[in-house]
This record gives C-alpha cells, structure tokens and sequence, in this order.
C-alpha cells in the first residue's frame, strides 16, 4: 500500500504540484494541498472503524528487525537505487531546459510521462514478479533503471535539437517503468527474507525509499553547484550501479550457504 499509494503521488500529484506552482506560485501549490487534505482527514475520520489499533512494538524489535538475515542489503539496494532516480526527477525543470532544450512550459508533462510510467511499471514489476521471481526481476529493473538514467544525461548531446525533445519523453517514461518497476519485486523478495515480520521490514523497506528521497536530492543539488545539469543522469546512474553489485555479491553469498551446511 505504501508503494503504491508513492506511486499514485508521483504520477499525478507531482504534475499537478508542478503546474499550480508554475501559474499560481509556491503557495498556491501549498493551498492545493492542504485543501485536498482537509476531505481526505475528514474522509478518514469518517470511514475508519472506531478503536481501530495497531499491535503495539517496542523500539528494540524495530530495531532488531533491521539485523534479520539479508534485511540490511536489501534495504540498502532499496536506498541506493532510489537515491540514483531522484538525483534526477528531483530537478524536471533544470533537465528539460537546460540540457533538452525545451521551453519550462512541458515540465508538468515531463513529470506525469515519469509518473504514468511508474504507474505502469509498479504493475509490470508485480506481474514478473509472481511469474519469474524477485531474485530476476530485480537486477532487470536495475540495470535498466541506471542505463536510461545515462540517456537522460546523453539525449540533448547526441542527438539533434529537433529529436531530443521527443526521445527524453520516451526515456522518461521507459525510465519510469524501471524505476517502480523495482519496487513490487523488492518488497516481494524482503517479504521472503522474513515472513514473520513482514509489516516491520515493509515498513523500513518504505523509510529506505524516503531516506533515498532526502539523499538524492541533495546529491542532485551538490551536481548542479559543482557541475552541470548534464551530469545529474550518469552521477544517478552510479547509485543503482552499486546497487546491483550489492544485489550480486548477495545473491553469490546465498548460493553459497547451503554448500558450506552440507560440508559442515
């Protein structure tokens, strides 16, 4: 539910975050939110059943959730991979206009293309997911979320003024879908890992995202002030790149554990 619920912010609340911003300002886009907050604590407060608790826990067994067996490097593929994807989509207006080339006007629609991308990956990653396992997916999305995180920085310098506008849209969305593509499968393999405490490692699971969030923002920001805009896509593509190396050297380390049991 978190997953998806990031999902449905990303493919349409940051568009249209963007495009009140552009025309009515900062505040006007604070304005929007809070007034889509007030029904949703309304329809809350309506709808949820009354006495509705959730099975207390202590800080020492969230903790102790974190050193469960194979936790620790999933969430940390978690952070770095969300981290590569918001050094980037974090800074929409910055890539459009100074790398592509485009007027700001086509900001809001670079941003919902990523996030009907994401919408359709988050769908796609579940579905290969059930059909050939975390353990294949996962690297896939990987690889190919860090490979169109270098188009985005090659587009505007390999092609034409005339066809990179077109081909960053394509990328964006492609970029899209293998970024939420990650997600469903990721939970899915944490969910494996530990069964009995799957609300505790979902949970972290989602504060390694938003940890990814914070980290990739500031890593985008540090680009813009030491380089240019046009590194923002190679430097994002790093994160993810160490993520799948993450992601191999743990699963060679799982093949073999069971050899060195039989020896035993």
């Amino acid at each position: 539910m978190i997953v998806g619920g990031t999902t449905m912010a990303v493919a349409f609340g940051a568009p249209l975050g963007a495009f009140v911003g552009s025309t009515l300002g900062w505040r006007g886009a604070y304005f929007m939110v809070a007034g889509f907050g007030v029904p949703a604590a309304l329809a809350l407060w309506i709808m949820l059943p009354a006495g509705l608790r959730g099975a207390p826990l202590s800080l020492r067994r969230r903790i102790e959730a974190i050193g469960l067996p194979g936790v620790p490097s999933a969430l940390l593929t978690t952070w770095l991979s969300m981290t590569g994807v918001f050094v980037v989509i974090i800074y929409p207006a910055a890539i459009t206009t100074k790398s592509v080339g485009l007027p700001a006007s086509p900001v809001p629609a670079v941003l919902l293309t990523f996030g009907i991308g994401a919408a359709i990956g988050n769908f796609i990653g579940g579905q290969l997911a059930d059909r050939f396992g975390p353990n294949r997916t996962i690297p896939g999305t990987i690889i190919l979320m860090a490979l169109l995180l270098i188009a985005i920085s090659e587009v505007a310098l390999l092609l034409p003024a005339t066809l990179a506008g077109p081909v960053f849209f394509v990328v964006v969305f492609l970029w899209g879908v293998a970024g939420w593509g990650f997600m469903p499968p990721q939970s899915s393999h944490l969910l494996s890992l530990s069964p009995a405490s799957a609300p505790l490692v979902l949970s972290l699971n989602a504060s390694a995202l938003y940890l990814g969030i914070a980290a990739g923002s500031l890593i985008g920001g540090l680009v813009l002030q030491f380089g240019t805009v046009n590194d923002l896509g190679w430097v994002g593509a790093l994160f993810p790149g160490v993520a799948l190396v993450l992601f191999a050297l743990r699963a060679q380390m799982g093949k073999r554990r069971p050899a060195f049991g039989r020896l035993g």
